[in-house]
């Protein structure tokens, strides 16, 4: 057994993940590209490869050195699925240790309800696995990195970007924050090798911003150029996850994930996703709003539940934690705002002239999953496609942003709405438990816990705001 980064002892030879990316030389500073995207996670990894895919010159940045990865559920539903398998990873990904997810078992600590996936999508494997990122995150930047330097592009691993270059659209200088329209995106400026390193500045007619909730291409439209909030706490979740070992239930390599709206967090929920090897993702989340009012951190939470509530305390007797696996992070919901909460764009604006923000940037994980990599892939593709050589050479007009921004919210605004609705169900106890209740014996509440979670494209029952009352009260 060979003992990994991400904590975990994985008995198998072929762990290509440990290894590292050669991701080939690095550009000159002052070097000119088609595109530039700021992150190498799902979502920038998926825009890059798509941008050169339509033969574009793309520059893949990214702060981190792989092998590396990011704190999440580690589950890849269907959807996503979809999007691996273009870009030619899927058998790859399929070839190491991984759950296999065959349904979801919800509960609020004492009604349990257990729903299969859709049998056809289960064999034909497109139903989706739990698996550390580590892996889903290296062969997909890995993937990105081979189509960007084979369409003459370049990608550098270890590059935080430290400030954005902007100007006025006019070929004038940048006219300075709060400028709003006035202002363009035009490259951005970041240190090799992080601290200390070599500083070097590329320029593009287009920016992708991709680097998460805290990404410098957010920041830098949504706060610095518009004025306008980058994060409400209401509409972030906190998260905090574990690795377990031998957790009773997760003996094999597929089964159920598990989600639980337990008594002492009620305002969000426990849940427990095999990932291969007899290994579990264990984790904590909690709108953060809530946690503001919270005795207690997610971490003594998480703990509380282990160790002393009743449906889980037998099932973790014999659990064995696997040192250094302790993460927490923070979600940027998707959720619609309020007409007082809306400032711009729903959910939050996600361009402005020379640049657009994907996945995690644009505020678009999901409000009642906690799921954001396919919204991260929806939108890398949408971002890589929005952008034109010939007629956006000067500069990626704002009104294509403005299009891109309402493409993304026709997408997945439905999606959004739809679990935010079911966010502020499991907020009402006593709801709660009705529902569940409810849901053991009318297939309609199974497949609309099912749709919520699974971000299917279509979610027809629960855009009607009388079907959930029409449910669970008759």
């Amino acid at each position: 057994m060979i003992q990994h980064s991400w904590g975990l002892a994985v008995l198998r030879d072929d762990c290509f993940w440990e290894g590292p990316i050669d991701s080939g030389p690095i550009p000159e500073s002052g070097e000119h590209f088609d595109i530039v995207v700021v992150g190498g996670g799902p979502g920038g990894s998926a825009a890059a490869f798509y941008a050169a895919k339509r033969g574009l010159r793309v520059l893949l940045l990214e702060r981190r050195v792989f092998p590396d990865t990011k704190v999440c559920g580690d589950a890849v539903g269907g959807r996503s699925l979809s999007f691996i398998k273009e870009m030619g990873i899927k058998e790859r990904l399929e070839s190491g240790a991984h759950f296999r997810v065959l349904g979801i078992t919800f509960s609020d600590g004492k009604n349990f309800i257990e729903i299969p996936l859709p049998e056809d999508e289960v064999e034909a494997k497109e139903a989706g696995y739990s698996l550390p990122r580590i892996r889903t995150d290296w062969l997909l930047f890995n993937r990105a990195t081979e189509v960007v330097r084979e369409n003459g592009g370049a990608v550098i691993q270890g590059f935080p970007v430290k400030k954005v270059l902007y100007d006025d659209g006019k070929g004038g200088n940048d006219p300075g924050p709060g400028s709003g329209d006035g202002r363009r995106v035009i490259g951005v400026v970041g240190l090799h090798g992080g601290r200390g390193g070599e500083e070097l500045s590329f320029t593009a007619p287009f920016t992708i911003g991709a680097g998460g909730y805290n990404c410098p291409i957010a920041r830098g439209t949504v706060k610095d150029t518009y004025g306008e909030s980058m994060l409400i706490r209401k509409h972030m979740c906190g998260g905090f996850r574990q690795y377990w070992r031998n957790v009773k239930g997760f003996t094999t390599n597929s089964g159920n994930i598990e989600i639980h709206f337990v008594d002492n967090m009620v305002n969000g929920y426990f849940w427990i996703f095999g990932v291969g090897e007899g290994v579990c993702n264990v984790g904590i989340g909690m709108i953060m709003s809530d946690m503001d009012k919270s005795k207690k951190k997610l971490k003594a939470l998480q703990h509380e539940i282990i160790t002393s509530h009743p449906s889980f305390v037998e099932r973790f007797a014999d659990a064995e934690f696997v040192e250094g696996s302790s993460k927490g992070w923070q979600l940027p919901f998707g959720d619609p705002r309020n007409k007082k909460e809306l400032e711009s764009y729903q959910p939050r604006r996600a361009f402005m002239a020379g640049a657009v923000c994907i996945g995690d940037a644009a505020s678009l994980v999901d409000g009642f999953s906690g799921e954001g990599v396919s919204h991260a892939f929806i939108t890398g593709k949408m971002a890589a496609l929005a952008f034109d050589r010939e007629s956006h050479a000067d500069g990626f007009p704002l009104s294509v942003g403005v299009s891109y921004q309402h493409e993304l919210w026709k997408t997945l605004g439905p999606i959004l709405t739809n679990s935010y609705k079911m966010q502020k169900l499991i907020r009402r106890k006593w709801l709660l438990r009705r529902f569940l209740k409810k849901a053991k014996v009318k297939p309609g509440l199974q497949d609309m816990l099912l749709e919520a979670l699974a971000n299917k494209e279509e979610q027809e029952m629960i855009h009607n705001k009388w079907f959930i009352a029409r449910q669970v009260l008759f």
